[in-house]
């Protein structure tokens, strides 16, 4: 069981796309981001990656038909090591959340409750995006809920964790494809989402935060005064990332073509997250959120995903 063995399980270069959801939400929430911010950043990552081990424990006899080089078919990591570290990710994230408060615990929970249910069956359903969906949004919520004063937090990070949510909807649902191909409408839909969620990120702040910041706030400004070239330079990122895969994939639904389409979308997520923070009045939240994007592609050149 090799260091570069569980690397591949717990999918490293994907881990980057994990703390622009708690980003995100303390973007959305009022109060001041610190301690509980960051034990909720700890407990998402957890809960991430015992998602991705369960994922592989749950799909290792059809992994083994089709995907054999991944570490549980090719017998690099034993299926009962990978059902533990899950089970302890998950308990280690929930500690996590239960010293962030009781909201963000509450959110927490929810949050592992889906993940394990999507992993052990959901996720071969017809539900199985929204439950994907839902994951996404629950975790931006979490950076809410443990930010800011339990009144009034989740509702106001409740739009960025309905954008999200919806991008990661459409991603799962072309997701489902990229191993057979030949679906037309899950790209089209894909690349139809995109452009609306641009739209809706150029229109308005889809949280609230610059309409009404907290004084002394670093990193936050009213709405007159955010940085609209950041966030549109951002939105621009995400639709460019995001579009032309999704639009490759619709023209010809190969294979290959549909799983760069799912690559497109995972990488066009750091991009969107970082897009809230900037439209919710927290630009230095954007920016470190966007720094983690070339972190990611460095990492995935060494460390297999699929």
């Amino acid at each position: 069981m090799s260091a570069r063995a569980w690397a591949e399980l717990l999918r490293l270069p994907a881990l980057f796309t994990v703390p622009g959801d708690v980003l995100a939400g303390a973007a959305a929430a009022p109060g001041r981001p610190g301690r509980r911010t960051l034990l909720a950043a700890g407990c998402s990552l957890c809960l991430y990656e015992a998602g991705m081990a369960l994922n592989d424990w749950a799909d290792r006899e059809e992994d083994a038909a089709e995907r054999p080089h991944r570490p549980l078919p090719s017998g690099r990591i034993k299926p009962a090591a990978a059902l533990t570290a899950a089970a302890a990710l998950t308990a280690a994230g929930l500690a996590l959340a239960a010293r962030a408060g009781r909201p963000a615990l509450a959110v927490a929970a929810s949050l592992a409750a889906t993940v394990w249910a999507y992993d052990l069956g959901l996720k071969r359903t017809a539900a199985g995006p929204a439950a994907m969906a839902a994951a996404r949004g629950l975790d931006l919520l979490l950076g809410a809920a443990a930010t800011g004063p339990q009144r009034g937090a989740l509702r106001r990070a409740l739009p960025s964790a309905a954008l999200l949510s919806t991008h990661t909807l459409a991603l799962t649902t072309v997701s489902r494809h990229e191993t057979t191909g030949g679906a037309v409408l899950p790209p089209l839909a894909a690349l139809t989402t995109a452009g609306a969620l641009a739209v809706l990120l150029a229109r308005r702040l889809p949280a609230g935060r610059g309409a009404a910041p907290t004084p002394g706030l670093p990193g936050r400004t009213p709405e007159g005064t955010a940085p609209r070239a950041l966030g549109t330079a951002l939105t621009a990122a995400y639709t460019a990332l995001a579009a032309r895969p999704y639009l490759h994939a619709a023209l010809n639904p190969s294979p290959q073509l549909t799983q760069k389409a799912v690559g497109g979308g995972i990488r066009a997520t750091i991009p969107l997250q970082a897009a809230l923070c900037a439209r919710a009045g927290a630009p230095v939240a954007a920016l470190c959120t966007a720094a983690l994007a070339p972190l990611a592609a460095r990492l995935s050149r060494k460390v297999s995903v699929t």
